[in-house]
C-alpha cells in the first residue's frame, strides 16, 4: 500500500515557511537528492563583508568601485559613502554606461543614491538575490517554490516543471519557473521592466534581461551559494556570471514594514499614494 510524508515547519506567529508537499513513499528515494533550504532562514554573506558579488571563473567582469571615490559602509567610524561604479568595464554598453556616468555624477554632487531596500520597492532579479541583512525564507511545495525576503516581506514565485509563458507582460519580479537538477534549484526568469537595477551600482538593463540562478547547498549544508548568469545583449557585450553566500540563520521570521523606517531623515524616494486606487 502506498503511504504518503509529509513535513511542515512553522517559525514565530504561525508562518509556514518549509512545508514540503506530500508525496508516495515510491517517490521519496527519487526525490532524496533535492536540497531542502527549509527549517532555516538564510542571511547573506556578502553584505557584511562589503556587498560584492562574488566573481566567477571565466566570466566577464563585474563593476567595481572607482577607486577615486572608496566606499565607506554604514557603521565603519566614518562618513558611509555610495557606491560610484568604475565605468572602465568593456563589457557594458556605451548606453548603460552614459546613464551610471550621470547617475554617479548626481550622487557625488549630493543626492541619495537609490537602492530597492532603502526606497521600499521590489528589487527585480538578481537584485533579490542581493538583498541582505534580514534572512531570505524558503517554501518548498511540489509544484511552486516561493521565496520570502523577510525585510519587507519581498515576495517571489518560481512555478516547477512548467515551460515559459507565450507572452510575458513585464513586472518587477518577471516570470521565474524553475526545476531540479540533482541538487540542485535551477530558476529560469525573463519579463522583467526596467524599474530596476542589476547590482549595488544601479546599473540598468532592458526587457531582454534573461536571469538563470542555481540555488545549491555546500559546505555540509551550512551554505546556500546562489550562481547566477545574466544574459542582457542591449545592455552587455557577453552574459556574465556571478555568487552569493547565504548562511543559517535561526532568527524568527518576523513583521517588517520597510516605509515605516524610511522617512525620518531623507526622501529615499518611497511610493506614496497620492489619490485613492479604487
Amino acid at each position: 500500500m502506498t503511504t504518503w510524508a509529509t513535513r511542515q515547519m512553522l517559525l514565530a506567529g504561525g508562518c509556514a515557511v518549509g512545508l514540503i508537499a506530500a508525496m508516495p513513499s515510491s517517490q521519496v528515494t527519487a526525490q532524496s537528492a533535492r536540497p531542502d533550504f527549509a527549517f532555516t532562514g538564510w542571511l547573506n554573506e556578502n553584505t557584511f563583508k562589503g556587498g560584492e558579488m562574488l566573481p566567477v571563473d571565466g566570466s566577464p567582469p563585474l563593476f567595481h568601485q572607482d577607486a577615486r571615490y572608496p566606499f565607506v559602509p554604514n557603521n565603519a567610524g566614518r562618513q558611509p559613502t555610495y557606491r560610484i561604479a568604475d565605468l572602465s568595464n568593456p563589457n557594458v554598453k556605451q548606453w548603460a554606461k552614459d546613464v551610471m556616468k550621470k547617475d554617479n555624477d548626481e550622487v557625488l554632487g549630493g543626492k541619495i543614491a537609490y537602492t530597492a531596500r532603502s526606497s521600499c520597492k521590489p528589487a527585480g532579479v538578481p537584485g533579490f538575490d542581493q538583498f541582505g541583512f534580514q534572512p531570505i525564507y524558503i517554501l518548498q511545495e511540489a509544484t511552486k517554490v516561493t521565496m520570502i525576503f523577510s525585510g519587507d516581506a519581498q515576495v517571489r514565485h518560481v512555478y516547477l516543471d512548467v515551460p515559459h509563458s507565450a507572452n510575458v507582460k513585464p513586472s518587477w519580479y518577471g516570470e521565474s519557473v524553475g526545476h531540479y537538477e540533482g541538487d540542485t534549484l535551477v530558476i529560469d526568469t525573463i519579463g522583467l521592466n526596467t524599474k530596476t537595477f542589476i547590482d549595488n551600482y544601479r546599473t540598468p538593463h532592458t526587457e531582454k534581461l534573461h536571469v538563470v540562478e542555481r540555488w545549491h547547498l555546500i559546505d555540509d549544508g551550512k551554505t546556500l551559494e546562489v550562481t547566477f548568469k545574466v544574459d542582457d545583449p542591449d545592455t552587455y557585450n557577453e552574459p556574465w556570471s556571478a555568487s552569493q553566500h547565504f548562511r543559517r540563520s535561526d532568527v524568527p521570521y518576523t513583521e517588517e514594514v520597510c516605509a515605516e523606517g524610511n522617512f525620518y531623515l531623507f526622501d529615499y524616494g518611497v511610493p506614496v499614494a497620492n489619490k485613492p486606487d479604487f
